[in-house]
This record gives structure tokens, sequence and C-alpha cells, in this order.
């Protein structure tokens, strides 16, 4: 003590005051209690949420992954699978990304020009070079191309053209392509019936989820004073949700659906719902079952606990608005229903529009402003974008203005009915003359999933059978089942997919193979390895428009990694569950970077 300087002991002095002044005291216990009771609510919201058997589970299953993650990380194992992953990396590149004498690999800059006759050419040499390229003309491809008529792509390449240099970021330069989009906004508010809302575009359906998500955030964030986030959506809703919660640090709740009516759980949302939460969602229609929530019901919920309610109609877009008009029936879903506050629907699909092009609506323009950000700081001027995106190319917002003026309403209205029509009728077959079959909850619009009634019959294998017949089908799970959503190519090749479906079902049936790439997917992927199916990845530098790559994988470790690594005891029968965690689209498309 005699060592420290004067100001040195006077401070040591004051602290050891205040650790014996009751004050002192009393603080440090509050702050304790606060910790404990921010930590015991915080528990207790996730418990009433998930229910105690969800909770326990969830539980149980992290610290399984961390044990087997701990176990592979030891030399000797962590050697083995590194050998295993090679032999799957090698085959995931042999199978997915062209090679050969005749395949040319551009990875730097050519010395010189190229003429357009030779870019076009390389062009059409790159189409067919892949193992898995397929005509999406002949109708057997779920989804993907919604179109595909020739008048349609000489309406959207004349748009393009015209604007293929255009940026919303510069109205000035540009004033046609601001005005066109705010008349696409205008039309897509109008169908959806809130002529007074007000909504931005964005390049995809994603964006329109993240975007929607960040501004409720924000809106309950400025209004109600939440800093701890939460969101709930529905087992069935898209995974966009689960990527905004990620991005944008949301708690996120998954409510179940009723395995009957494929409706998200009221009672469960209505439990999960507290001080925190900024949104529920709905789906109109869902991805993996073409089913659609009870809006109006969750509307009530969202309108009585003031939070908001997302209605996710990307893929319904342009066929739920027409419905009725097309002569089927329909469940309220729109801006019509009280509690409603935001909406996406995605151009780019039933619209007919380009690729990259959606449009997120908002019940009133003072939520859409929690979506834009602006920055009056900035050294380089005023900065202000309405999403994430700064330059945004105009030729799409171009090719969705020219497309929905093509179409027009009445041409909406007919290809809704001709596409519904198609869905009703695989629908019907399937319920009237495939007994082995079922369909799961009652689909309104496009999309038809289907699942096998009887055990001796792997619904997997008919996905697998169907491929082999050139359809280019969607595996979901949970339960495990197939589904077609079908599109304006679909309609004229209905009766093909009837009778490839019927015998597809007896094949499956008769000899089962266990060796399709559903069955493989979905039938065995019990064994989850997120950190080496990010490594396989990145070192593969594929980007996937799925997560099929991944699953690939998954379906190949679950192969090879129990055979090496795991006592034969232990592995489960094959196709015993199905326990991948997100849909597979056997239609891969992928680039490849230097």
């Amino acid at each position: 003590m005699d060592s420290l300087s004067e100001p040195t002991r006077r401070v040591l002095d004051v602290a050891r005051a205040l650790s014996v002044h009751p004050a002192s005291e009393h603080a440090k216990n509050a702050l304790a209690l606060y910790v404990i009771s921010t930590y015991s609510l915080a528990a207790w919201r996730h418990v009433r949420a998930r229910g105690l058997a969800e909770s326990v589970r969830e539980l149980y299953q992290a610290a399984a992954e961390n044990a087997i993650m701990l176990v592979l990380r030891l030399p000797s194992v962590k050697a083995r699978v590194d050998r295993e992953m090679g032999d799957a990396r090698a085959k995931i590149q042999a199978q997915l990304i062209p090679h050969g004498e005749g395949v040319v690999r551009h990875l730097a800059l050519p010395a010189e020009s190229k003429s357009l006759e030779w870019i076009l050419a390389e062009m059409d040499q790159m189409d067919h070079e892949g193992s898995s390229h397929t005509d999406y003309h002949d109708g057997k491809l779920s989804g993907a191309v919604y179109h595909g008529g020739a008048d349609m792509e000489k309406v959207i390449v004349a748009a393009f053209q015209k604007y293929c240099v255009s940026n919303p970021l510069h109205p000035d330069v540009f004033p046609a392509v601001r005005k066109m989009e705010a008349e696409v906004v205008s039309m897509c508010l109008r169908m959806y019936n809130n002529p007074n809302g007000a909504g931005v575009t964005t390049s995809g359906g994603t964006e329109s989820i993240i975007m929607s998500v960040k501004t409720h955030r924000d809106w309950a964030r400025a209004v109600k004073g939440i800093t701890q986030p939460e969101l709930i959506v529905p087992a069935s809703a898209h995974a966009a949700f689960d990527k905004a919660a990620a991005y944008l640090k949301i708690k996120l709740h998954t409510i179940p659906v009723n395995p009957v009516t494929r409706q998200v759980n009221l009672k469960h949302v209505s439990r999960a719902i507290n001080a925190n939460t900024i949104m529920i969602v709905g789906s109109a229609i869902n991805f993996p079952d073409g089913c659609q929530d009870d809006i109006v019901a969750l509307g009530k919920l969202a309108k009585r606990k003031n939070i908001g309610l997302h209605v996710d109609c990307c893929l319904g877009s342009f066929i739920m608005p027409f419905l009725e008009k097309a002569g089927f029936h329909t469940e309220p879903f729109d801006f019509r229903v009280e509690g409603v506050t935001a909406i996406s629907c995605d151009t780019h699909k039933y619209g007919f529009a380009p690729k990259g092009s959606s449009v997120l609506m908002y019940r009133s323009r003072e939520l859409r402003q929690h979506q834009y950000y602006v920055n009056p700081a900035w050294t380089g001027g005023l900065y202000a974008s309405p999403g994430f995106s700064g330059s945004r190319p105009g030729a799409l917002i171009a090719g969705a203005w020219a497309a929905m003026q093509y179409m027009g309403e009445q041409g909406y209205i007919d290809s809704c009915r001709n596409i519904v029509g198609a869905a009703k009728t695989i629908e019907r077959t399937i319920k009237d003359e495939i007994p082995e079959l079922y369909v799961l909850g009652s689909p309104p619009a496009s999309v038809v999933a289907f699942g096998s009634r009887i055990p001796e019959l792997n619904v997997l294998e008919v996905g697998d059978a169907m491929a082999k017949k050139g359809w280019h089908l969607n595996a979901i799970q949970n339960p495990a089942a197939v589904h077609i959503a079908c599109t304006r190519l679909t309609v004229p090749v209905v009766d093909t997919f009837i009778a490839d479906l019927k015998d597809a079902v007896s094949t499956a049936k008769a000899t089962p193979s266990g060796k399709g790439t559903m069955v493989a997917i979905y039938g065995a992927s019990w064994f989850h390895l997120p950190f080496y199916t990010h490594t396989l990845l990145h070192d593969l530098r594929i980007d996937a428009s799925f997560p099929a790559l991944a699953h690939l994988f998954l379906a190949g470790a679950a192969t090879w990694l129990p055979q090496r690594c795991v006592p034969a005891v232990r592995r489960p029968a094959p196709c015993a569950t199905f326990l991948d965690p997100s849909h597979f689209s056997l239609s891969v498309t992928f680039h490849i970077t230097a």
C-alpha cells in the first residue's frame, strides 16, 4: 500500500466504503434480480410458445448436434470424414459441373472482343452441356416457368431492349421507369382491394418477405418500443421468413399446422403472442402443399393484439385475386380482411413478368415509411433507397409493366381458369381414381400435393418414378409428399401427367428400389451436418437456386457416413424417417464461379 500513489489510495478507500454500503448491496441485488427475471421471462415465453414437450425436444436436439459435432472434430474421426467428403465433393462435381473435352470454361477475359454470333452460339452450347438440361416447353416442370409462350417472350424482350440501361435510382434520367414502377404497384394494390394503400417493387418474393419483416420490426420499435422482436409463422410458411429472422436478429416461433386442413394452428399462434411479437404470418397459398391459412381468423387475432399480419401471396400472386371471377370458390385473403397489414405478390410467377420482379404492398403509407432507409449526412450527398438494393434494373420493372399490360384482367382470368382447372383435374383424379394416394388439405389454387395412404407405398418412390418419365416435381415432408405447381405449360399435358402418375404408383408399389433421388434425400437424410455442408458448398463454389446441392450432399452423407463412422447396430433402417427440413427441387439451376 505504501508504494501506491495518493490518488490511487483514495480511489481504493472509496471502493471499500461503497462495497459495504447498504445501497451498494441493494444495487447488486437489484441487478441480479433483473438478470434472473429477464432470462426467466424469456424462457417462460419460449416454453409458452413452443410447449414443454417441444422445448425439451429442441434442447435435446441442440445437445445431440453439439455432441456429434464435437465427436466429428476428433482427429481420427475428422480425417475419416474429410476423406469421405472429398469423395462426395468429387461425385457432386462430376454430376453437376459440365466436364469433358468439349467443355470450355471461360474463367478469364478474352484477349479480344467476341462477336455477337460467337456469343449466341456459345450460349446455345452451354445450354446443352449440363447432364440435367431440361426443355421446359414440354410442360413437365413444376412451377419455375409460368408462361412459356413465345408471344410473351417477345413482349418482355422488347421491354428489356428499350430499358436495358435504365436505373430507377436516377428518376430524373429515367422518368418512364419511375412511372411504370408506380403503376405496377398501383395495379397490384387494386387487385388486392387496397387502392389507397402503398407498396414497393422488389427483386423477388424473398426480398419482399424480408423487407416486410424489417418494416414491421422498425414499426414495432418506433410505435411500441419493442427492442427484442419476435415473429410467428406457420410451419408451412416460406423459408424466407426464417431467413429474415436470421438476417434481422429476430426470434422466430414456428407453429405447427393442422395435419388434415394444413392450416396453421390458431390456438398455438395465440399462445405464442407476447409483448415482443411484431407480426404473425399467413399464406395464400403456401409452397409445400398449396393450401391457404385462415386469414380472417389471423386478422382478428392481429387486430386484437395490435400486431402486424403479413399474408404471403407470392405463389398465389395473380391466381388468388382472380379465382372468383374465374368461377372458383375462394376464402378471404386480401386487404378486405381487417388486420392484414402487408401482402407480398410475385409478379414474376403467375403475373408472367421476367424473373426478378415482386411487389410488397402495405395497408398504409405510414407503415411503408418504416421500410425506407435515408442517410442525409453522407458525404456523397443525400442517400435514400426503399429496399436492400441501391441501383436496380429498370428493365425488370419495364418487363413487369409490359407483361401486365399485355395480359390485362381478362387474360389473367383466363389463365387462372385454365391453370386452376388443370390442378382441380389432377386433385379430383387422385381422389377418385388413385386410392393409394391422398391430397394434402384442400388446395384452392394451382398446387396439388399428394402423399401415400398405405405403408406399402413410399410416395417418394412415386416421385422418382415420375422423374424417370421426365417430370420435375417437388418433394416435401412432414408428411412425406410430392407436389406439382401447375402453370400454363401444364394445361395441355394434364392427361399425360395423370397417366404417368398412375403408372408410377403401380411401379413404385410393385418394385420399390429405395435408390432414387427423392428417397435418398428425404428417406435417409437423418444425419444433419450443417458445418460440413457449408464447408462443402463453399469449396465447390456453386450457387443453387434451391438448397438442392446441400440436399444432394446430405443424401450422399446419409449413405456413406453411417457406413463408415456409425456402428451398424445404431444405423436407422432405410427410408425410416423423413427429417430434412426444407424442400428440394429436382430441377437444379447453378452457375460456376472462378
